[in-house]
């Protein structure tokens, strides 16, 4: 699971020293080549026909999982052409906590107090965030913030539609990794008219192949497969380092640098993510407390 988030936070460092691609058609690529790559390996692990019937008979909730995942890596790559590396990977983390949100809301699961905590100070850490680009009217950031929003919402709309299904005694797919497929596909589709008429010069191509394959499709297989060891607070404590490194990488590898207010509200929503997930982990290992809160999600 460190692997995973070693490579799931390249996407930032390497979209910045991109030549001629922009927005769509960096969306584009990366999804085309995420789902070529990640055929082939589903391919190369269970084979072709496994595979189609998983697709054939996944139901609604595996198309609406892919749904789900298509406006992931859509939204993801838009946003990031719009905001710093930082703000959009901070708004990613809240995932867990709008899962626990939107199943209290739509399910009527039970918050424990160490998640409304972690909502509250999540709330504070944002607010510090994003009040000076408020009060000094940047719009860039705001419109990148604001898409980069609907990926938590995404991915925690998905962990909620498979807990529902989970209730309510549906045959959920094991394995939703063809979803993630999908979700490329539809992305790719979607970004097409957009990215028209392609401007990516080889070096570009190169760059945005290495995010689909790298960044994409090997990190989505190997965190299935971490997904049937670890437990999910476990999970989401690892999935928390991908917003270190990926701040890392790029304030080393680029000229962007996060201001004073993104150190400090992120340093206050890594805090209530990590302490959320922490108690969540002790308690369950004590036998007091079960974690239902979704875990990371890759973009």
């Amino acid at each position: 699971m460190i692997v995973v988030t070693l490579m799931w936070s390249i996407a930032g460092v390497v979209s910045r020293h991109l030549d001629a691609a922009r927005t769509f058609e960096v969306t584009f690529w990366r999804s085309a080549v995420n789902a070529v790559a990640l055929a082939g390996l589903l391919v190369a692990w269970r084979g072709a026909g496994p595979l189609w019937r998983q697709i054939r008979d996944g139901g609604w909730l595996l198309w609406a999982s892919s749904a789900c995942w298509c406006v992931m890596f859509t939204a993801f790559m838009v946003a990031l052409t719009l905001t710093t590396v930082a703000n959009l990977l901070i708004i990613m983390s809240l995932a867990p906590l709008f899962t626990a949100l939107i199943a209290r809301l739509a399910l009527g699961h039970r918050l424990p107090w160490r998640t409304w905590g972690a909502i509250a100070v999540a709330a504070g850490g944002i607010a510090w965030m994003y009040g000076p680009q408020m009060a000094g009217g940047d719009e860039r950031h705001l419109w990148g913030s604001l898409i980069g929003l609907t990926v938590p919402l995404a991915g925690a709309t998905m962990w909620t539609l498979l807990q529902h299904s989970s209730q309510a005694g549906a045959a959920a797919p094991r394995d939703m990794t063809p979803a993630v497929l999908l979700g490329s596909l539809g992305s790719a589709v979607l970004t097409l008219p957009g990215a028209w008429p392609f401007q990516a010069t080889v070096h570009d191509l190169a760059l945005l192949g290495l995010l689909g394959v790298v960044q994409l499709a090997v990190p989505c297989v190997l965190a299935v497969a971490a997904g049937k060891v670890l437990k999910a607070p476990e999970a989401a404590l690892l999935g928390l380092l991908e917003i270190v490194f990926g701040v890392a990488w790029t304030w080393l590898g680029t000229d962007e640098s996060p201001t004073p207010a993104v150190l400090g509200g992120g340093g206050l929503v890594l805090l209530a993510l990590a302490g959320n997930e922490a108690l969540a982990l002790w308690g369950g290992r004590g036998g007091r407390e079960p974690s239902a809160e979704g875990g990371t999600l890759p973009a």
